[in-house]
């Protein structure tokens, strides 16, 4: 290996097709157990490579020399060989200060409360103290006497500013969360280093919200401008940062359509997957699959609500995935949890056909003639209104609809 990164789990990483799109080189992925990270840093076998949980402490003491800086941090993530001398470096410590610039998160004289106490922790402590915030507060798996567990760390109810630095919430687990930040009363912002998920539970709680957030993805996109810089001995045009998050952005988010049966979402779905070279999925079939016969086959037999547990199921399979258009059934919207789920890899499109124009069929038992159809179309209606990110209207010309929708959601700011 000459480029690359080295973790214990790396099914969760975007930083190849990142560090591709940087510099001219082949960026390789490498996981590995304990003792085969020790053989590794042992033998030295590489010219620059990034590091990620849980080594980021670990390979100090392979090191011959630690840059000041991220030996004041206690942390390295950037390893560069120079004639078998290994120099470490602290790139998250410039990505992490970048997200919270950019997303206007001020933390100067703030009470700061972090999520965790490895390696990524101890970067937030430094950026966070050099950005002059005024208190940090740690909940840790483990307690000491003077950190929170994250059971009590509501006690600390002066926390303006909560900073995730644990893998929770992180793909393949991405539903995970460690505190309700609810309940904490002057909460102003919070701040994830998870990247994939684009979007993590706890980072959805802060919309709902409307608190001031930060996300991963960015992050991990400046860290690697500069630790490619430091591998190759350049220096970027930073302007590179802002090009290639845009570029990994609209390469890995979802489309998601929702809105009533017949209203075109497998048809818009279909074509903006050939267009944006995204995969094509249709939550139905896959409901379908699962349970091994029709929908209107299972409702004849079960009831709605155990067909919406199925539904949520697949619903939270296919959340997981990157780069995909997804189209839902119809009433995907009466579950909230759906709606988070989606959104967290997904922009959430509500595909608006006219109930004039919308199709009865007995494929749909539960719209299966005018009357329930209009029904369904009255209840749902400010559903789908209020879980969607984009209101597309489909009542004219499909290709009108098709452009309308590819112009807004590339510029989404995600």
């Amino acid at each position: 290996m000459e480029y690359g990164l080295i973790g214990e789990k790396l099914g969760h990483s975007f930083s190849k097709e990142i560090h591709e799109s940087i510099k001219d080189y082949i960026y390789e992925l490498k996981e590995l157990d304990l003792e085969s990270f020790h053989k590794f840093m042992e033998e030295k076998a590489f010219k620059a490579i990034n590091v990620t949980i849980p080594y980021k402490e670990k390979v100090i003491p392979y090191l011959d020399y630690i840059d000041p800086a991220a030996k004041k941090i206690g942390a390295v993530n950037t390893i560069v060989n120079k004639k078998n001398k290994l120099y470490g470096y602290n790139t998250d410590y410039l990505g992490l200060k970048s997200i919270i610039l950019k997303n206007k998160i001020n933390v100067q004289d703030k009470n700061i409360l972090i999520l965790g106490n490895g390696g990524t922790a101890k970067t937030a402590t430094q950026v966070l103290k050099d950005l002059k915030c005024k208190n940090i507060k740690y909940a840790v798996l483990e307690p000491t006497k003077d950190d929170y567990s994250f059971e009590n760390c509501y006690e600390y109810q002066e926390a303006e500013v909560i900073v995730n630095a644990t893998p929770v919430g992180m793909y393949p687990n991405s539903y995970g969360k460690l505190i309700d930040i609810n309940k904490f009363n002057k909460l102003e912002a919070v701040v994830d280093v998870i990247y994939n998920p684009l979007k993590t539970p706890i980072i959805l709680d802060a919309i709902k919200k409307e608190l001031k957030y930060a996300t991963g993805l960015y992050m991990l996109v400046a860290q690697a401008v500069y630790a490619a810089d430091i591998f190759t001995g350049t220096k970027s045009d930073y302007q590179v940062i802002n090009d290639v998050y845009k570029k990994i952005i609209n390469q890995k988010k979802n489309i998601v359509l929702i809105g009533m049966p017949s209203s075109g979402k497998t048809t818009i779905g279909k074509k903006l997957s050939k267009l944006l070279e995204k995969e094509f999925i249709d939550t139905d079939i896959l409901v379908e699959e699962k349970l091994g016969m029709p929908i209107k086959d299972f409702l004849n037999s079960k009831t709605e609500q155990e067909f919406r547990k199925i539904e949520n199921e697949v619903v939270m399979e296919v959340s997981k995935l990157n780069n995909v258009v997804i189209a839902t059934g119809g009433g995907v919207i009466k579950n909230n949890k759906n709606i988070d789920i989606l959104k967290s890899n997904g922009i959430v499109l509500f595909i608006d056909r006219k109930l004039k124009n919308l199709i009865v069929t007995d494929s749909r038992p539960l719209s299966n003639d005018i009357d329930k159809l209009t029904k369904l179309y009255e209840e749902r209606y400010p559903i789908y209104l209020s879980s969607c990110d984009l209101h597309v209207k489909n009542n004219y010309r499909l290709n009108d609809t098709i452009q309308y929708i590819i112009k807004e959601v590339t510029k989404w700011n995600y």
